[in-house]
Order: C-alpha cells, then sequence, then structure tokens
C-alpha cells in the first residue's frame, strides 16, 4: 500500500478501529508468485538434467560428455522457462488491462446495470437491500472505488505488480540452474558416468526429498508426502531414461 492509499484508509476507519488494525500484524503467507515460480524453476532443474544425465550414462557415455550436455541443457532450459515465466506474467498483465479497459466502458455506457451487478455481488454475501443500497450508491461517487471493485469481485482479478513479468523470468531461470547442477556435481568429480550416476541418483534423489518436504510446508500440503512423491517422480524419470538408453544402445 503506497503512503497516499496508507493516508486515505487511515482518514476514513474510526479511531479506535484504526489502533485495532496498527496493533494486528497478520501472520498470512505473501509470497505465493515468488514460491510457485521455485518451485517450477528447481523441480524442473532437478528433475530435466538428472534424466538426461542418467540417459547418457545408461549409453556409456564419458562423464565430460555427459557434463557437457548437461551444462548446455541446464542453460538451454532457464532461459527458455524464464522467457515462458516472463511471457505468462505478460499475459496477465495484457488480459487485466483489457479486462479493466472493458469495464471502464461499461461503467459509463451502462452506470444502472453495472450498479445492479453490485447489488447482485453483495447480496451473495447475504447483506440486505437496505444495506448495500448506501455502499453502491457511494461506489457511484467514485469511479475508481468502483472499477476496482468490479475488477476484484466480479472477474477476480487482482492488478499484476508491472515488475512481475521479469521477476518471474529471473526466479525460475536461477532456481532452474540452481537446481540443475545438483545432479550434475559427481560428473564434475568423477570420471567414469558409470560410477558417477550412481553418486547422481543418491545426491538428486536427496535434494528431490528436501525440497519436496519444503515445497508441502509453503504451500500448505503434507510435507512428508510431498517430499516422497517429488522424490518418487525423480526417481521414474532418471530411471526409464537409464533403462531407455540401455535399450537403444542394443
Amino acid at each position: 500500500m503506497s503512503p497516499e492509499e496508507d493516508k486515505i484508509t487511515r482518514i476514513s476507519i474510526e479511531p479506535e478501529k484504526q489502533s485495532l488494525l496498527d496493533h494486528h500484524t497478520e501472520k498470512h503467507f505473501t509470497a505465493g508468485e515468488i514460491v510457485r515460480d521455485i518451485i517450477i524453476g528447481v523441480s524442473d532443474g532437478l528433475t530435466v538434467p538428472f534424466a538426461l544425465a542418467a540417459g547418457l550414462s545408461g549409453a556409456n557415455a564419458s562423464s565430460s560428455i555427459v557434463l557437457t550436455a548437461g551444462i548446455a541443457e541446464v542453460a538451454a532450459g532457464a532461459i527458455s522457462m524464464g522467457l515462458g515465466g516472463y511471457l505468462a506474467a505478460k499475459s496477465e498483465e495484457d488480459h487485466y488491462a483489457r479486462e479493466m479497459k472493458r469495464e471502464q466502458e461499461e461503467i459509463v455506457a451502462v452506470p444502472e446495470t453495472e450498479a445492479a451487478e453490485v447489488a447482485e455481488i453483495l447480496a451473495q454475501y447475504g447483506i440486505e437491500p437496505h444495506e448495500y443500497s448506501p455502499v453502491v450508491n457511494a461506489l457511484r461517487k467514485n469511479p475508481q472505488a468502483w472499477l476496482d471493485f468490479m475488477m476484484r469481485f466480479e472477474l477476480g482479478l487482482e492488478k499484476p505488480d508491472p515488475k512481475r513479468a521479469l521477476q518471474s523470468a529471473f526466479t525460475i531461470a536461477i532456481a532452474y540452474v540452481l537446481g540443475g547442477f545438483i545432479p550434475l556435481l559427481p560428473y564434475m568429480l568423477i570420471p567414469h558416468a558409470i560410477d558417477a550416476v550412481v553418486a547422481s541418483v543418491v545426491i538428486t534423489l536427496f535434494a528431490l526429498f528436501i525440497f519436496g518436504y519444503a515445497k508441502g510446508h509453503f504451500t500448505g500440503s503434507k510435507p512428508l508426502r510431498s517430499a516422497f512423491e517429488t522424490a518418487f517422480i525423480g526417481a521414474i524419470a532418471s530411471a526409464a531414461a537409464f533403462c531407455l538408453a540401455k535399450v537403444v544402445q542394443h
């Protein structure tokens, strides 16, 4: 909330209620979008290079080849995933702008209909006509507040952060790189790929388990269940890639 908006809020709220708000600290988790981007980046970063390295190891490639291919995949994957996050966020911005323009036009062209929609929305919360009529009238006197109300409660849209697109791109890309180098680490230290793949499996599954637990904790699901599910998916992906490479080789 900007200083101007905060000032307006303080002026419009009774002093006693404002005092209660000042002494109340919300404990809700508010970094959902960032956590979502990290989850997307790390989960793919751990799984895709892991499966690629396992597949190449199954084809009896040397550690240097696996490492080279793995680094190339991490770079390409980070760029691709980051670009995908950027485009998704920009699409969200564009969608919000289009809907806001349409809503602005409707407020001007058919104000009575829009006012009736406000009344309908409030009625859904059990508010009686004599209670919501002053609210409808107050909104009609404040076009910006009226527009914000319709965007949020009629369309269910929150105004996107203008920095969201770049933030999402960088977060996903960096998370992908960090996750991607974990399964490749053994190949930097062990010259024989068939030996390195064992260490890679152990390290990556452990990382997937920890990541799954953290994901479950932040998203509100059962951490242990999330940890086992995440590690299981990674194990299936790597095993499938390894076995497929063996089959193709023979």
